[in-house]
C-alpha cells in the first residue's frame, strides 16, 4: 500500500514533521515549499497523493489546485487540502476546484494516516487501470474520458426518514444528481430500484444503533451491486480513533452532523466524480481485453485467443487419450466479391458465413477468424469420421442459401475446408506440434482449392 506523497507547505517545520510521520508509516515523502516547486516535482515524480496547504507564498492553494487539475498526468491524483482557517466558504471553494478532502490544522495524526490509507486502497482498486499506465497505452486506451455523464444516484440512509428528506431538500439547489432516501434493508436489496443503483451512499453512522452505519457500509462493500459505490459516513464521532476506524472500514469521506448543505453536496459530487473515473477505467480495460480476444467484425474469437484455447484442447486430448480435429475454412473466390460488390458486401458475407458456421457447430467446439476470409475450427474429442461429417455439413450450410447483400442482391457463396486430426501425433508432443497440425489442415485446404473448391479435403497424414 506504500506510495509517494507530496507535501506542499511553506513552513519548513511542518514539512519536516510530516515527512518523519509519513516515512515512519512506510510512505515516500516528497517536499515542496511553494506552488512552482510542487508543479515541477509532481510532474517529475508522479505522486500518489498530494497534501496541499491552502496558503502558499507564490500562489494560493486554490490556484495551484486548478493548475494541477489542468495537467493531464496529474488531474487524477488525489489532493487533500489543509488550513488553520475554519471557513466553510474556503472548503467549498476547494471542492469546486477539485479537492478530495479538506482537513483542519493542527492535523490529527490518526485521522490523517487513516485518510491516506483510504486513498491508497482506492488507488490499489484500479492498479494498472491508470490511463497513463504503459499497458493501457499499448492497448490504445489512453484517450481522454467522456465528459458527459447521466445524472448520478446518491442514496441517503438515516435513522429517521424526515432527516433524510430534509438533507435531500437542502442539497437540491447544489446537486444535479438524483437523491434517494433509503432504509438499510432497501440498500441491501439488489434491483429494488431498477436503473437507480446508487453511485454514492451517505450513511448516518448510528442509523440503527451505535456503529450500525459502519457495519452496514462494510456489508454493502461486500455486495456485488454496491461494491464499487462510494461511501460517505455522517457522524458525530469526535475522537480520532472513531474517524480512523470509519476510514479503515471503507469510508471514502467522513462528515459531521450539521455540515452545511452546500459543502456536503460538493463532497458527494467529488465522490461521484472519483467513482465515475474508476468505473470508466475498469470498463475501458474490460473492453480492451474483450477486443484483444474478439474479432470486431464477426464477433468470433481472434487468432490470439484461438491459439491459447487450441493449446488447452491439446492438453485435454493428451490427458484423455482422445483425438481432436482441426479445420481451416476459407471462402471461395472472396476477392471477386470485394472487387465487384465492394468491401461492405464482403463484410456482410463474412458476418453471414461466421454466423452459419457457429450455428452448425457443437457448443464445445472452437471457432475463430484467423485471417481476412479464413476461419479455424477445433473439434475437441472428435474422431476423423465425425470431423469429416461436420466439415461436410458446414460446406452444405454455406452453399445451400445465398447471402443477402443489401435489399436486392444475393450472392452464391461456398467454402473450402482442409481437415487434420491429432491421431498421428505423439501425445507427449501435442502442444509443441500445434502449428504443424494447423499447417497440415492448411495444406489440405490448398488441395481442396485446386480440386475445384466447395469441398472438404483431409490431410494425407490423417487419411
Amino acid at each position: 500500500m506504500a506510495g509517494k506523497i507530496l507535501i506542499v507547505d511553506d513552513v519548513a517545520t511542518n514539512r519536516i514533521v510530516m515527512k518523519v510521520k509519513l516515512a515512519a508509516a512506510g510512505y515516500t515523502p516528497l517536499l515542496a515549499a511553494n506552488g512552482a516547486a510542487c508543479l515541477e516535482l509532481a510532474l517529475q515524480q508522479a505522486p500518489d497523493l498530494i497534501l496541499l496547504d491552502l496558503t502558499l507564498p507564490d500562489m494560493s492553494g486554490l490556484q495551484l489546485l486548478e493548475r494541477l487539475r489542468a495537467e493531464p498526468t496529474l488531474r487524477h491524483v488525489p489532493v487533500v487540502m489543509f488550513s488553520t482557517v475554519q471557513d466553510s466558504a474556503a472548503r467549498c471553494a476547494a471542492f469546486r476546484c477539485g479537492a478530495d478532502d479538506f482537513l483542519q490544522k493542527p492535523l490529527d495524526d490518526q485521522i490523517l494516516l487513516a485518510r491516506i490509507r483510504s486513498f491508497m486502497r482506492a488507488r490499489d482498486d484500479v492498479e494498472g487501470f491508470s490511463p497513463h499506465h504503459d499497458g493501457i497505452a499499448m492497448l490504445g486506451l489512453a484517450e481522454a474520458p467522456a465528459t458527459f455523464y447521466q445524472p448520478g444516484v446518491i442514496a441517503i440512509i438515516a435513522a429517521r426518514s424526515d432527516v433524510a428528506l430534509k438533507l435531500r431538500r437542502d442539497m437540491a439547489p447544489h446537486l444535479a444528481d438524483r437523491v434517494l432516501a433509503m432504509t438499510p434493508e432497501e440498500a441491501m436489496t439488489e434491483g429494488l430500484h431498477p436503473g437507480a443503483s446508487p453511485d454514492v451512499f451517505l450513511i448516518e453512522s448510528d442509523v440503527n444503533g451505535p456503529g450500525s452505519g459502519l457495519r452496514l457500509m462494510s456489508e454493502l462493500r461486500s455486495r456485488t451491486h454496491t461494491r464499487h459505490a462510494a461511501f460517505c459516513v455522517q457522524s458525530s464521532l469526535g475522537s480520532g480513533i472513531g474517524a480512523a476506524v470509519a476510514f479503515d472500514l471503507g469510508a471514502h469521506d467522513l462528515v459531521p452532523h450539521g455540515i452545511l448543505a452546500e459543502e456536503l453536496a460538493l463532497r458527494l459530487v467529488r465522490l461521484l466524480a472519483r467513482k465515475r473515473e474508476a468505473d470508466a477505467l475498469r470498463a475501458s480495460v474490460q473492453d480492451g481485453l474483450r477486443l484483444a480476444m474478439i474479432d470486431s467484425l464477426t464477433g468470433l474469437h481472434n487468432r490470439r485467443y484461438c491459439m491459447a484455447q487450441l493449446a488447452a484442447i491439446a492438453d485435454i486430448s493428451r490427458r484423455s487419450g482422445q483425438e481432436f480435429a482441426v479445420m481451416v475454412v476459407d471462402l471461395d473466390r472472396f476477392k471477386s466479391v470485394n472487387d465487384r460488390w465492394g468491401h461492405a458486401a464482403g463484410d456482410a458475407v463474412l458476418i453471414d458465413v461466421a454466423d452459419r458456421l457457429g450455428r452448425n457447430l457443437r457448443s464445445g467446439d472452437l471457432l475463430a477468424r484467423i485471417g481476412g476470409e479464413e476461419f479455424l475450427i477445433a473439434l475437441p474429442e472428435t474422431s476423423l469420421p465425425e470431423a469429416r461429417g461436420i466439415a461436410e455439413r458446414l460446406c452444405h450450410a454455406i452453399e445451400e442459401t445465398p447471402v443477402r447483400v443489401g435489399t436486392l442482391t444475393t450472392l452464391h457463396v461456398t467454402v473450402s475446408i482442409g481437415l487434420a486430426t491429432s491421431a498421428d501425433i505423439a501425445a507427449a508432443d501435442i502442444r509443441d506440434t500445434l502449428s504443424d497440425l494447423i499447417d497440415r489442415a492448411d495444406h489440405a485446404l490448398l488441395y481442396a482449392k485446386s480440386a475445384g473448391r466447395n469441398r472438404v479435403t483431409i490431410s494425407c497424414n490423417a487419411a
